[in-house]
């Protein structure tokens, strides 16, 4: 199977458990990588044959910019299934990073990545 990757998409967004999140937001960066079968879009050099990244792109921003979630994991969960119901992707995975969660420590930042597939929204 062929991939299609995102890398370090960045949006503004107002997740998290904590009030101040939601009232402040913050930076989250998402990677994707979409597994689809370009070997049509290889032979004919054709954007038709292919998935625009642009409405990639813009479905992953009304998600992470659009709705307000609690969880990085309900986040990253709506992202997959989004775009598996919306693109004709045979397999998602989607890594959702917020660098300032509220947790003392240091670290640069925490993740979450899922992997999903068609068959589980069919």
């Amino acid at each position: 199977m062929d991939k299609i990757y995102f890398s370090g998409m960045s949006f503004y967004g107002y997740h998290g458990v904590f009030a101040a999140e939601a009232e402040l937001g913050q930076r989250f960066y998402v990677d994707l990588a979409l597994s689809v079968d370009l070997s049509k879009a290889g032979a004919s050099d054709d954007l038709n044959d292919t998935i625009n990244y642009a409405e990639i792109f813009s479905s992953v921003q009304q998600i992470v910019e659009g709705q307000r979630f609690k969880l990085v994991e309900a986040l990253t969960a709506n992202i997959a299934e989004k775009l598996l119901r919306q693109f004709p992707l045979a397999e998602v995975k989607v890594k959702v990073t917020k660098p300032n969660p509220p947790i003392n420590g240091h670290y640069d930042s925490v993740a979450i990545e899922m992997t999903r597939k068609r068959e589980d929204f069919r």
